[in-house]
This record gives C-alpha cells, sequence and structure tokens, in this order.
C-alpha cells in the first residue's frame, strides 16, 4: 500500500469513527474531532499523493492552501477549514459552547464532501 493510501483509509476510519452511535455519553465535540481528522488526514494523503511532504498541523487552511499549488480547490472545500477549531479548541473540556446537532451534522457533511473530493482527485489524476 502506498503511503498516501494508509493515509486515505486513517481518514475514513476518523469518518466512520464521526459517525458514531449517538448517545448521551458521547459527546458531539468528540464525533466532530473525528471529522476534523477525517478532513485532515485525507488531506495529508491527497498531499502525498502530489510528492508533498505534509506540514505538521491540525490546521484545513493550511493543508488546503499547499493543495492549492497543485489542484483547484474551491470554495466548497475551503469550507471545510471551520472544522480546524474541532482539532484542538473543543477537543478537551474547555471554555467554549457545547457543540450542538446541527454543528455536528454539518461537520459530518463537510467531512464527507471534503473525503469524496480527495478520492475523485485521486482518481481522476491517476488516469
Amino acid at each position: 500500500m502506498e503511503r498516501y493510501e494508509s493515509w486515505i483509509e486513517r481518514a475514513k476510519s476518523s469518518y466512520d469513527l464521526s459517525k458514531a452511535a449517538i448517545s448521551p455519553a458521547i459527546f458531539f465535540e468528540d464525533l466532530c474531532y473525528q471529522a476534523q481528522q477525517t478532513v485532515e488526514k485525507a488531506l495529508k494523503g491527497l498531499l502525498l499523493y502530489y510528492g508533498v511532504e505534509p506540514v505538521f498541523t491540525h490546521n484545513i487552511g493550511v493543508l488546503l492552501n499547499e493543495l492549492g499549488k497543485h489542484t483547484e480547490v474551491t470554495d466548497t472545500i475551503r469550507e471545510a477549514m471551520k472544522l480546524t477549531n474541532y482539532a484542538v479548541q473543543t477537543r478537551y473540556p474547555g471554555e467554549y459552547d457545547d457543540i450542538t446537532r446541527e454543528e455536528y451534522e454539518n461537520a459530518l457533511r463537510i467531512a464527507k464532501h471534503c473525503l469524496d473530493w480527495v478520492e475523485r482527485e485521486i482518481k481522476e489524476k491517476a488516469r
């Protein structure tokens, strides 16, 4: 398995975790963290596909800016930058508003869209 493929597989794993069964014991913050991880890992996988060693960051904007040097990154994909805060700010207990179900569902939608985009990019470039 190519290194980039390992990152994509881990992104898929994070996506599956982000869809974990909702129960009172699972915080939306934790599920949104997994949604952020989906995007981060998928983007790093795509960078590796392009032969670029990804920087050590959780900042989705930084990764997208680097990808913009290699492919078109649409505004719809840039929406994933919203997930950056879930990597650090809401990952641990702190002073922030609780994540709502609506915010969680939006994070899940963004993560899926970004993961699908990365997979399409690789398939299209492989032709």
